[in-house]
């Protein structure tokens, strides 16, 4: 039987709004369409696993207005284990604006209600799910002592964590030191490194993958979009695994997908350089559509891009990219 991944994180509706460009401060512009999406990085991570066809349940909480019931039925229906998806009293359930410019490119406002309120006693009420745990998936939309509190039941259990440490943040040595997989974007990276430049070339990300290995993370994963994923592993290897190239509709939830197919992949049996590739197929097909949970993939999809892709690429286009350290 195998192991499920537990998703412990956000769960949020998503407020989305389409137009030519995202208005700047103090800017109104016309806006072309609207609609509500199921979201949260957390959730969007945990329908990630789901659609892929891998058992999975959910950590998290809903607020007690209308919202909290739409959400978490929304995850049951999806075949998700929502047992510990718990309702806050007198909040309001997480809520997102993201506004959508032409280009695919979002800006996001996240109001972070219920989710707010999960809490280390919450996570040490669902200790025997956590512990049967294959992989935990976790990112920063709740409160981070909630975090640190359950990476340390991690490193108890020896259940390896992937942390997708966004909303960008510094973090403590207590949090990294449990970290199997860390996934930051460039934007991410910057900030765990302390660094200005957001826009990283391949030596500045290896610099980065490497200081953030020192601190604790067993593997690095660093996400750089068009330019493709960074890998350093915890054996020391480091790869270029390159991206694919389709058209951006929505960039909202590319990588929770990524990390919902990642762990998947991985629990599934491929190595890091081969779940990296199967997690970027999986961003790259969340991207061509609207939505952050309708967009992710199922197994076939991300599939029929990877054969897809082999079809057309060199023999050096296929294999992850072997780069000096």
């Amino acid at each position: 039987m195998r192991k499920p991944i537990v998703v412990v994180g956000s769960i949020n509706l998503d407020l989305v709004s389409k137009g030519k460009n995202i208005p700047a401060p103090g800017e109104t512009v016309r806006g072309e369409s609207f609609n509500t999406f199921h979201g949260g990085k957390g959730a969007n991570q945990a329908v990630a696993v789901a659609r892929l066809g891998y058992p999975v349940a959910m950590i998290g909480k809903v607020g007690d207005d209308e919202f909290g019931p739409r959400l978490r039925d929304s995850l049951s229906r999806e075949g998700i284990d929502v047992t510990h998806v718990g309702s806050a009293t007198g909040v309001s359930s997480g809520v997102a604006m993201i506004s959508v410019d032409e280009a695919g490119q979002n800006s996001i406002t996240v109001v972070p209600g219920a989710n707010d309120t999960l809490t280390p006693a919450d996570l040490d009420a669902a200790r025997d799910l956590l512990r049967s745990a294959g992989m935990i998936l976790a990112q920063l939309e709740i409160p981070i002592e909630t975090v640190e509190h359950l990476c340390a039941l991690a490193g108890e259990f020896g259940v390896p964590v992937m942390l997708d440490p966004a909303p960008a943040r510094p973090l403590p040595a207590e949090i990294l030191a449990h970290v199997a997989y860390l996934t930051p974007n460039e934007t991410e990276t910057s900030t765990l490194c302390a660094i200005a430049d957001r826009d990283l070339d391949e030596a500045r990300a290896a610099r980065c993958a490497r200081q953030l290995k020192t601190v604790g993370a067993a593997n690095v994963i660093i996400k750089m979009g068009g330019r493709g994923a960074l890998v350093l592993a915890a054996d020391g290897a480091q790869t270029i695994v390159p991206a694919f190239n389709v058209p951006v509709v929505d960039s909202t939830a590319a990588g929770d997908a990524f990390n919902g197919a990642l762990a998947t992949a991985l629990l599934s049996g491929l190595n890091l350089s081969q779940g990296v590739r199967f997690a970027s197929a999986a961003g790259a097909v969340s991207v061509t559509r609207a939505g952050a949970q309708p967009a992710m993939p199922s197994a076939s999809e991300v599939e029929q891009l990877l054969a897809t892709a082999d079809a057309t690429a060199t023999d050096c286009e296929r294999e992850a990219v072997e780069i000096e350290g």
